[in-house]
């Protein structure tokens, strides 16, 4: 229940964040090793979607930042779409170690 509340909290606070925030543009692989680095029990990253097509690409994005950051053994515990204008832009993706 505790990791659900956490999830949920980390989720909602991601989402008041403006989605070009220099906070979330990284790559999956730094930000992984660095929140391994750093000892974060969770972290919540942002995947963009707003480039080439949003079904495929965006799919094959967040099922590469998913294997990244299961190899620093996190696991995903949220998956929030953000939309501005009836139109995707991306997912904020929250991760915790077990």
């Amino acid at each position: 229940m505790r990791q659900l509340l956490l999830a949920t909290l980390l989720a909602t606070c991601a989402s008041l964040v403006p989605a070009h925030a220099g906070l979330f543009d990284k790559k999956p692989e730094d930000a992984a090793r660095e929140a391994s680095q750093a000892g974060m029990s969770a972290t919540t990253v942002w995947v963009d979607a707003s480039w080439g097509f949003r079904n495929q690409g965006a799919a094959n994005e967040l099922s590469r930042t998913h294997q990244v950051f299961a190899g620093y053994g996190y696991k995903v515990v949220g998956v929030e779409p953000y939309i501005e204008n009836n139109d995707l832009q991306g997912f904020f993706v929250t991760y915790q170690k077990p």
